[in-house]
């Protein structure tokens, strides 16, 4: 039970940083989006040595092994409107799929220079 609990605070704390990431993007009227904001303030807080890795594992692993999930309104939204897509809808298509790739390659590579580092690490 007290693992569900530090779980919950974990998935809390990185809300909250959301929520101070969009705060501020919103009160400096920054380009930048608010969620990107809160994940830089997490990187700050880990880099500093605020916030030890350790403490933030059990519910950032929860949250990737049920990414796939997070995607499911996108896809169904993605088929709602698709009458929207019709004319110019290939172009959008092709954004997708390379945007998509693009993410897919980019978090692959950073995920495991991550998991090489944390080998060595180890070791």
């Amino acid at each position: 039970m007290v693992g569900v609990f530090r779980i919950i605070t974990h998935i809390f704390f990185l809300y909250a940083l959301l929520l101070i990431g969009n705060f501020l993007q919103e009160v400096f009227h920054l380009f930048i989006p608010g969620s990107v904001i809160g994940m830089l303030l997490l990187f700050l807080l880990l880099k500093m040595g605020i916030i030890k890795i350790k403490w933030m594992e059990e519910g950032t692993s929860l949250l990737l092994r049920h990414l796939t999930l997070f995607f499911i309104p996108v896809t169904i939204g993605f088929m709602e409107y698709l009458e929207l897509f019709k004319g110019k809808g290939i172009f959008l298509l092709l954004i997708t799929v390379i945007s998509t790739a693009l993410v897919m390659g980019v978090g692959g590579a950073v995920s495991e220079q991550l998991a090489h580092g944390k080998e060595t690490q180890h070791e």
